[in-house]
This record gives structure tokens, sequence and C-alpha cells, in this order.
């Protein structure tokens, strides 16, 4: 079992910046990531990254959000930049082991006018 534990939500306005953190119990994956799912919306992926790959965005974040690795910390960040009202949401970091699939616990994500 991997425990992830979540933090770095809150409120921002339009065009502000957030990072949210990942802390993983262990450091041994297949892949991370972060999806986020809005009120009344699916659950969509935001940034992802396989072992010795390069981190892969959805359309609507590319070139606002970066996802980065701290090997030694074990933790991960999704560093959101250009904050859109459109990014309001639950974010959740996830970790895959093999064939096991992990979750955080999620944080919440408010983007004000």
């Amino acid at each position: 079992q991997v425990q992830l534990v979540e933090s770095g939500g809150g409120l921002v306005q339009a065009g502000g910046s957030l990072r949210l953190s990942c802390e993983a119990s262990t450091f041994s994956f297949s892949s991370m990531g972060w999806y986020r799912q809005a009120a009344g919306r699916q659950r969509e992926m935001v940034a992802r990254i396989t072992r010795g790959g390069s981190p892969n965005y959805t359309d609507s974040v590319k070139g606002r959000f970066t996802l980065s690795i701290d090997n030694a910390k074990n933790t991960f960040y999704l560093q959101m930049n250009s904050l859109a009202l459109e990014d309001t949401a639950v974010y959740y970091c996830n970790f895959v082991r093999g064939w096991n699939n992990y979750w955080g616990q999620g944080t919440q994500v408010t983007v004000s006018s």
C-alpha cells in the first residue's frame, strides 16, 4: 500500500498561481500525476508522467501547469500559473505502482474573479 498526502490547495484570484504537493510513502512507481473533478463533471487527467518519460498535459493546461518531481523528498508537484475560473475543482494526486492505483485525499482549488 502507498499513502499519498496532498497539500497546497486554496482560494486564488484569476491570473494567480498555486503549487500543489503530493508526498508519497514510497517512490517506486510506474506513473504519477494529477487529476481534477469539478462540480457536476467527470474526473479528468491534468498532468501525468511515466517512469523514464516526459510529462503529458491535458490541452487546457498546456503552457500554464507544470508537473515536477523531487526524488529526495518522495514528493511531486503541480505548479499552476495563470489560473482561470475553469480550473476550479478538487485536485487529486495519483500514483501507479505495477497493477495498483493509489489516490490522494483531494485538495480544493477555487479560482475567483
